[in-house]
């Protein structure tokens, strides 16, 4: 089973550079709204056959044409919700960095938790509990492997990839999720498999060999030396704090 991890496009609150959090309205920008639409010819030839949404508005308007491309519903989640940021929720970035929290947030995220909100830990929790769920549905729905999106927020997805590589919570401010970039994950009966990371390109037609037809590694990982599909872009982008 193969999960495409698919961050809403740019929004409204990045550009404006403040916590959207679960703020209800915010929207995509114009950027954010092309993003989307690019994703119809980066995805739209894969056999993808659910889509699953955070139910904020600017994931829902991320997979809008993908899934109109496709035929398919978006099916909202509430697991996938971007973090709970409490009291942080609408402030600017350039005030949160002054706030005690925010070295706890970037050193020990395992450890923080949001006044007025939820922790960090509780989010992995229930997000990578989302992820698997949906996966076995799928397999016993499909009788065998499906190629699905996911498509939610940063912190939602960096701890997700964090899991994925069996690493600590707290490392989980290395990995870096653009607006719009791709990851993947496929899940075996032995362990998670991570094939890209903030892919922002467009060439993704490997993932279409990702079937019950495409033989014994795709069913159960990388053969030994780490043959699998290619890495994907690692452009920088804003690292070091709450995305959203």
């Amino acid at each position: 089973m193969t999960v495409i991890l698919l961050r809403h496009g740019v929004s409204t609150s990045n550009t404006a550079r403040t916590l959207a959090g679960r703020s209800a309205g915010v929207e995509l920008t114009d950027r954010g709204r092309e993003q989307a639409n690019a994703l119809v010819q980066r995805l739209g030839s894969l056999p993808v056959e659910h889509i699953v949404c955070s139910p904020l508005l600017r994931c829902q308007r991320t997979v809008a044409p993908l899934a109109d491309k496709l035929g398919l519903e978006a099916e909202p989640e509430e697991r996938l919700l971007e973090v709970d940021y409490g009291d942080w929720t609408g402030r600017p970035l350039a005030e949160l960095v002054n706030e005690p929290l925010w070295k706890v947030v970037q050193r020990h995220a395992s450890g923080a938790v949001f006044p007025g909100g939820e922790g960090l830990a509780q989010v992995q929790f229930r997000a990578v509990a989302a992820i698997r769920d949906y996966d076995r549905r799928f397999a016993e729905q499909h009788g065998g492997d499906v190629l699905w999106v996911a498509c939610t927020h940063g912190d939602v997805i960096k701890s997700i990839i964090a899991d994925a590589y069996g690493i600590h919570l707290d490392g989980f401010q290395r990995i870096v999720v653009e607006p719009a970039s791709i990851s993947v994950i496929r899940y075996t009966p032995t362990a998670p498999y991570v094939w890209r990371v903030n892919d922002t390109g467009s060439d993704l037609s490997s993932l279409a060999a990702i079937s019950p037809q495409s033989g014994s590694e795709a069913r159960s990982g990388p053969v030994p030396g780490g043959e699998t599909g290619n890495t994907g872009s690692t452009d920088n982008g804003v690292a070091g704090r709450p995305d959203s």
